[in-house]
Order: structure tokens, then C-alpha cells, then sequence
């Protein structure tokens, strides 16, 4: 079968999402000229993809896609919906007709569409959503490839980290019934290499629909055994139906660091059997396939890198030497932001004088206290503040070091004191006309169940401490433009 050439202008729509990013990585090693595309651009940009064209683009703003498509050979088109049920299928009947109409006037000459394996019977409201996109997409003139997956055993993937996280925090599992379920999970690095095979393959005249499969199929329970195995925890596995999905969602939520959002679409996604049938795929594009044994072996073991070789961390060395097995892939977060009058300028004057004169802006008696708990703890952080007027990299302030700097936009700090888990602290500015914002963000990535219990108790002061900070900073801004200095 003919191929394109390494010249192909490819397409990612959705390429700030999991799969989107290690697409746009992939595809960028192997040559092609890649465009990647979201409405998180900023996301995009930071990645430093080495040729890579970042651009905004909104699924439900055809101007912005329009501009995304120009020039482009192939689509890869990776939007799915994150949706209560009610309205699911319209945001994704939009999204899929707002792109055909995009394309029309295009140069794009292939569709490749990264849906969702499909069950024999009934299926959930998530996969029927997954299937109704692919057969609107079918109704355009363009051929489309449509690669259809389960679940994805890599570093981040929902389904990986949301087991991994149970069986990490819980000394007896009590999973609920879907757990029963089968499917033919997937490596990462081979769902990639189907993806880029499929991309350098000249498009067929019709429709094709392909499942893309790992070697085995087998349930859930199956899959958290192996990797029990693997990982050298011993876990009690009683199956317990809960009562409902929301009960489920909510617990997991308190459970796992994996967002609420993915959770809930990765229970939608599991509670029906999954068989494959993937002949057809492995003789177009030819691949051994990566083992699950392997596959799970290879993610713990990529975890490290894939959470701080990231622009939030910076690649920080004291970030990597305090990170240890078990912690959590995705980080638990806190906010506060706050709109103001203040200027850019005099806010990041003050945020740049963190330790100071102000410490930490508000609460002081309850940071103090925090210092002297790690000191009788042993922890030797250093004290004060530099005794310039501007912060830098690599900057110690009261146990939390500078690990990001970006003048007038953010500050990013390394959490130093001993607490089981990594963490860090952000100071956000955005610029939005006649208001500016302030947000003030914690992110913790816990150390198993000692680190979630850490993680709810210190939660309350956070918001306290936060609301009263931004105030603060706020405050001392704006006095700040009025004496025009």
C-alpha cells in the first residue's frame, strides 16, 4: 500500500489532552510536520515541541479551525466531550458537524479518528457519544480511519493510575462489579505506533474502521492482580456493588488523585465487555505487541519522568530527589483566584517580595508554626529570603525553593518541608483588559494513603490562608499604582 512522505502536514486536534501530547511527541520524531491544536495553547507552547506549530483552536469556533487546518494533509481528531448525559451528545454532534465545515474548503485529504472500542449490546452514554461521532464524521467526503481502543496502560492514562492509585492507598480492595469486565488493554507506545502507521499510510477511497488492541483479554480484576503482582503489593480483592455510580465516582474521587471528570468517563467506558477484533489492523500496519506485564513494568518505571520533565516542574533535580515510588501520577489541587484592579506590574512587584518584609502575605503565625514543626521533625530547610529585590531560580524562601520564573506571568515554588508527598505552590497573573487575576494554587501529589490523609487535613488552612493572601497581595498592588512608583 502507497505511503505519504515525511513532508505530510499533520493535525492534532486535542493535542493538550494525554493521548494528544504523545501523539505530537511521536509524530514529531518521526519527521512529519505537525500542527498542534486546543483551545490550551498555552499548554501546547510550553511542551517546546522542536518545530511543532502550536495554534488555538475551539471545535465550536470555526474560524479557529479553519486556521488550525491550513495546509494540512491528514486530521488526526482526538475532542472528546467531558459532559453531563444530558447534553453529551449535542456538545459532541456539534463538534464533529463545526469540523466538517471547517474542512470543506480544506486541503485535508484523510480523517483519523481515535474513538473508543464498542461492546457487542448495550453500551454506555460515553461510548455512544464515541460511536456518534465517528458516524457523522463518515457522512463527509473525506475518508476517515476511525481507531478504536480500550483501555491504555501508560503513564497517566485514567484507567492505569485510577488502579494503581487503589491499590496503592487501600490495604483491602473492594472494587465494584464492573471490575468483571473485559477488555484487550493497550501499551501507549503502541497505540502511538498504530496512529503514526495509520498517518503514513495514503488514505483509502472508503471507510475504515479498525479496533487497536493489546494481546490479551481479560478483566479489570485480572489487570489489578497483575499488576499487584508486579508492584509487590499484597492486596485482599472482595468485589462490593456499590449502590450507585455516584457513590462510586465519589468515593474513587476521595481515593485517587485522577480528576473526578476522568473518572467518571472511564466507569462509563468499563461496564460493558469489550472483545476486539484486530486481525485486520496488525496486518495493515505490523507491530509486536508490547506484553501487559511489560506494559505495566514500562510505566512504573516512566512515571517519574512523565510527571517532572514538564514546564509545572521545571525538570527540577531536588523535585526528582524527592520524588519515591508510590506517589501519585496526578496531583490534588487547591485554588483561590481573585480579580483586581491592580496592575500587572505592581502585582508581580509584590509577589517578587514572597519572604520578606510581608512572609507570606497573611497567616504568618500559622507559616511560622509550619516551619517549626519540620524543624522538630529534622528537616533542615533553610530560612529567610535573598536579599534581592527579585527572586531568581533556584532562590530558597522559608523551606520552598524557586523552581520556575516568568516575569509578570508566574512563580512557581518547590514544597521543602517533610510531609509524605511533593507538592508545589503557584502564583498565577493574567491580564484580561480593564481586570486583572490573581490565583494562588497548591498541587500535592501524595505519598499513598498517609499522603491523601496529609493532603484533606491540610486542605481547610489552605483555602483560609490562600482567600487572605491574594487579598493582601492585592492590596499592597494597588497602594502601590497609586503612589505611581
Amino acid at each position: 500500500m502507497p505511503t505519504l512522505n515525511a513532508d505530510t502536514r499533520v493535525v492534532v486536534l486535542g493535542a493538550s489532552g494525554y493521548i494528544g501530547q504523545h501523539l505530537v511527541s511521536h509524530l514529531n520524531q518521526q519527521g512529519y510536520k505537525v500542527t498542534a491544536a486546543s483551545r490550551r495553547r498555552d499548554v501546547l507552547v510550553a511542551q517546546k515541541w522542536p518545530g511543532v506549530r502550536c495554534c488555538f483552536a475551539d471545535v465550536y469556533h470555526n474560524a479557529s479551525l479553519r486556521d488550525a487546518f491550513a495546509d494540512a494533509d491528514v486530521l488526526v481528531y482526538l475532542v472528546h466531550a467531558m459532559s453531563d448525559a444530558e447534553d453529551l451528545f449535542e456538545k459532541e454532534r456539534q463538534a464533529a458537524q463545526n469540523t466538517l465545515l471547517a474542512l470543506k474548503d480544506s486541503s485535508i485529504r484523510q480523517i483519523i479518528y481515535l474513538g473508543s472500542m464498542q461492546p457487542e449490546h448495550d453500551s454506555s452514554l460515553q461510548l455512544q457519544a464515541s460511536k456518534l461521532t465517528g458516524d457523522l464524521f463518515r457522512m463527509g467526503s473525506i475518508p476517515v480511519t476511525e481507531l478504536r481502543a480500550g483501555i491504555v496502560i501508560g503513564p497517566g492514562s485514567a484507567a492505569f493510575e485510577l488502579m494503581r492509585d487503589m491499590i496503592y492507598n487501600l490495604p483491602v480492595l473492594t472494587p465494584p462489579s464492573w471490575v468483571r469486565k473485559h477488555s484487550a488493554p493497550i501499551a501507549l507506545n503502541d497505540l502511538m505506533h498504530y496512529l503514526g502507521g495509520l498517518i503514513g499510510i495514503a488514505p483509502s477511497a472508503q471507510h475504515q474502521i479498525f479496533d487497536a488492541a493489546g494481546p490479551e483479554y481479560l478483566s479489570y480484576r485480572q489487570l489489578m492482580e497483575r499488576f499487584m503482582a508486579l508492584s509487590n503489593k499484597r492486596r485482599w480483592l472482595v468485589p462490593v456493588p456499590l449502590p450507585t455510580q455516584l457513590l462510586t465516582v465519589a468515593f474513587l474521587g476521595l481515593l485517587t488523585s485522577v480528576p473526578s471528570t476522568l473518572v467518571k468517563s472511564l466507569i462509563q467506558g468499563v461496564k460493558q465487555d469489550l472483545p476486539p477484533d484486530s486481525d485486520t489492523l496488525r496486518e495493515l500496519v505490523p507491530l509486536e505487541l508490547t506484553t501487559i506485564d511489560d506494559a505495566i513494568t514500562q510505566t512504573l518505571a516512566q512515571e517519574e519522568d512523565a510527571v517532572l520533565n514538564t514546564p509545572e516542574w521545571a525538570n527540577d533535580a531536588d523535585a526528582h530527589r524527592r520524588w519515591r515510588p508510590g506517589y501519585a501520577f496526578y496531583p490534588k489541587e487547591v485554588n483561590f483566584r481573585l480579580e483586581t484592579s491592580a496592575s500587572i506590574k505592581a502585582l508581580w512587584h509584590v509577589i517578587q517580595q514572597l519572604g520578606g518584609e510581608e512572609g507570606f502575605f497573611y497567616a504568618q503565625g500559622l507559616w511560622r508554626l509550619r516551619a517549626r514543626i519540620d524543624r522538630m521533625l529534622g528537616n533542615k530547610t533553610p530560612s529567610g529570603r535573598p536579599a534581592t529585590a527579585r527572586l531568581a531560580v533556584g532562590d530558597n524562601i522559608d523551606g520552598w525553593k524557586v523552581i520556575s520564573l516568568v516575569p509578570d506571568k508566574s512563580l512557581t515554588l518547590l514544597f521543602g518541608m517533610r510531609a509524605p508527598g511533593l507538592g508545589r505552590l503557584t502564583f498565577t497573573l493574567k491580564d484580561h483588559g480593564e481586570r486583572r487575576s490573581l490565583e494562588i494554587a497548591s498541587w500535592w501529589h501524595p505519598a499513598g494513603a498517609r499522603g491523601l490523609c496529609y493532603w484533606y487535613a491540610m486542605m481547610p488552612a489552605h483555602l483560609f490562608v490562600f482567600r487572605g493572601m491574594a487579598k493582601r497581595i492585592a492590596s499592597l498592588a494597588r497602594q502601590k499604582d497609586r503612589r505611581g512608583h
